[in-house]
């Protein structure tokens, strides 16, 4: 499909790769990993054919198909979701136009014997066999499978994409790249705008795409799921490994300890022959020997040990003074955007020292109230910060809104508060900035860097209280890591919106669900979370009800009151298992008949809406089981 051949790339004299070579074949699912700044994003404008070359050259199969989305796209307006989404088929919108004309020009006109209307009935059959071969009948269907997979409703359709988040274009730029059926498709950090549903969705699809994919991501599970193979930029240099992510981690460290040991014994061997040379030379009659010594010795091909990226970011966050032991109350928060209401009779108190998260599909408000509690948007309702409290925030565009214009080290020192100006240096060291890397425009550096530079600005001010609403986008997998470790260690309190599942994964001990402009808490962090929304089936819900229900009691003695409500609520539960059971089984034949004739049956009026509906119901039946568990709990 593609072959790269000795690909050199240099800026301004600094080589970001040096004479790498791979191939790309069918089938391929790529995951293009390497620390911020390793030129990964420069690689995939590479293969798309949208950067030059320093040196070396791309080789494409004949008619190769590219689809690539960057992590950054300038959006269409003056049109809905739907038309936007059409434009993925240029050729097929073409046809339409011309079919309409012809067919009025039929139907307007009377020379029936004539050639010209002949002609017109020929063009017209060639045009309808082309619709027809380029999928004309089914792409309206494919698009709202799509589109509904990723996230959109029904009602989302025929609303104007610019009533829409970034983060909901950038998923329509998604679509229109998915229903293209490129033979070769470059996506960059494609997961930062999904929600979970969103990723888990993605990863299926293109589990099932039938083109090759190469994919920069930061989402260790997703990378998981999705590659079969990885590239890693380290250092100019590129490491092939026919392995997912963490497969591809465990062989490359086995494999740079065999290094190493050889190199080891090579080196002992290379020591011994050079004491050898040295003490044959101080004779005359073994000068022969010295020189045969030194000859071998010249043939050694040395073992080289494979490089590797040791910089880490070096992060701490500190507590600026304690807070009282509420932080932070909300009550009956109300937000609405124009007619579109987002936030309706919020309430919620935090602890000092909580770590929570905010999770749920985009434009739940998850943002929305990460602003209202930062006061950066107003709403209806109460938002009180308590004693002593300092907010720390993290925009989910800092690293947009930074001045290109100005150096890194003139963009801390704008941050950086008095008593912080004289470690700004060392701050910025912290963050991998380091020697003349402070003099650099904001406008050169990759996505990660300038997420590691809006990272150092927060940590110029003082607080106690963080808000951080996806700090991981474009940090490498490695950054990750140093974040979350010093998250986890931060003392303060942390409200975190992200869909990052590994990031999450034990690092918050609440979890708080936006939906349907409410919100729902979890205790246990993620993994309960995880736990409770993914149920598999009743068989499931049926296993847990049981083991609950035999659950001993902690009281030795019932009495007859207790033994009537118990019996009544198992009877309620009872009764909700079985229409929670009907409710599966009627969504299970609508998938079952959605996989053997898609187009025909969302063709109906309605159908998305009256589907969504018994998702909705199916959702209400499982919250009102889970209320009659916990008390069914707290009565055994």
């Amino acid at each position: 499909m593609l072959t790269v051949q000795q690909l050199s790339v240099a800026f301004g004299g600094d080589v970001l790769f040096d004479t790498i070579s791979f191939r790309i074949g069918g089938g391929d699912r790529i995951g293009l990993i390497g620390k911020n700044g390793a030129g990964k994003s420069t690689m995939l404008r590479v293969l798309a054919q949208q950067q030059e070359l320093t040196s070396g050259q791309l080789a494409y199969e004949k008619n190769t198909s590219i689809g690539y989305l960057p992590q950054d796209v300038e959006h269409n307006t003056g049109k809905t979701v739907l038309e936007e989404a059409y434009t993925a088929f240029p050729r097929l919108q073409t046809i339409e136009q011309e079919l309409q004309h012809i067919n009025h020009n039929l139907d307007t006109r009377t020379d029936y014997e004539s050639a010209a209307f002949q002609d017109l009935l020929n063009t017209q059959a060639n045009l309808n066999q082309e619709y027809e071969l380029l999928g004309g009948y089914t792409y309206q269907a494919q698009t709202a499978r799509i589109l509904v997979g990723l996230g959109f409703k029904e009602s989302d359709f025929h609303q104007q994409t610019t009533t829409f988040s970034g983060g909901w274009r950038m998923r329509i730029e998604l679509v229109k790249l998915l229903l293209q059926e490129h033979d070769l498709l470059l996506l960059d950090e494609p997961t930062n705008h999904l929600d979970i549903e969103a990723i888990i969705w993605l990863e299926a699809f293109l589990a099932k795409y039938a083109g090759a994919v190469v994919l920069v991501s930061h989402d260790i599970r997703f990378l998981d799921q999705v590659t079969n193979r990885t590239l890693e930029l380290v250092q100019g240099k590129l490491f092939d490994f026919k392995k997912s992510y963490t497969k591809y981690l465990e062989h490359r460290g086995l494999l740079r300890e065999q290094q190493l040991a050889a190199k080891k014994n090579q080196d002992k061997k290379i020591a011994e022959t050079e004491k050898l040379i040295e003490k044959f030379r101080a004779k005359a009659s073994k000068a022969r020997m010295a020189q045969s010594l030194i000859k071998k010795l010249d043939k050694v091909e040395r073992i080289a040990i494979d490089p590797e990226e040791n910089a880490t970011m070096a992060i701490h966050f500190p507590v600026a003074q304690q807070p009282g032991k509420v932080v932070l109350e909300l009550e009956n928060i109300r937000k609405t955007y124009g007619e579109h209401q987002v936030l309706n009779g919020i309430s919620l108190l935090v602890p000092r020292g909580s770590k929570i998260a905010f999770v749920g599909q985009n434009g739940q408000g998850k943002t929305t109230l990460a602003k209202i509690i930062v006061n950066e948007i107003k709403a209806e309702g109460s938002c009180r910060l308590g004693h002593n409290v300092q907010l720390g925030y993290f925009a989910q565009n800092q690293a947009q809104q930074l001045d290109p214009n100005k150096t890194v080290l003139d963009t801390a020192l704008d941050a950086a508060t008095h008593d912080k100006r004289p470690v700004v240096r060392d701050m910025l060291g912290a963050f991998l900035f380091r020697d003349t890397a402070v003099e650099k425009k904001v406008g050169v550096l990759s996505g990660g860097e300038r997420n590691r530079l809006a990272l150092c600005k927060l940590l110029l001010q003082p607080f106690n209280v963080l808000v951080m609403d996806e700090p991981t986008n474009h940090l490498d997998i490695r950054a990750k890591e140093v974040l979350k470790n010093a998250l986890l260690n931060f003392e303060g309190t942390l409200l975190l919106v992200s869909h990052d599942r590994d990031f999450l994964t034990g690092l918050c001990d609440r979890i708080f669900e936006f939906k349907n402009q409410k919100i729902k808490e979890y205790l246990g962090g993620l993994e309960a979370y995880l736990q409770q929304k993914a149920l598999p089936n009743l068989e499931a819900l049926n296993s847990t009800a049981k083991q609950t229900a035999n659950k001993p009691s902690s009281s030795t003695t019932t009495t007859y009151a207790d033994q009537k409500a118990l019996k009544k609520i198992k009877n309620q539960l009872q009764k909700l298992e079985g229409s929670i059971e009907k409710q599966e089984k009627e969504l299970k034949a609508i998938d079952l008949e959605l996989e053997i004739n898609y187009g025909e049956i969302t063709a109906q009026e309605g159908f998305f809406d009256r589907y969504q509906a018994k998702k909705d119901k199916l959702n209400a039946l499982f919250l009102e089981w889970e209320k009659l568990q916990e008390q069914l709990e707290a009565k055994s």
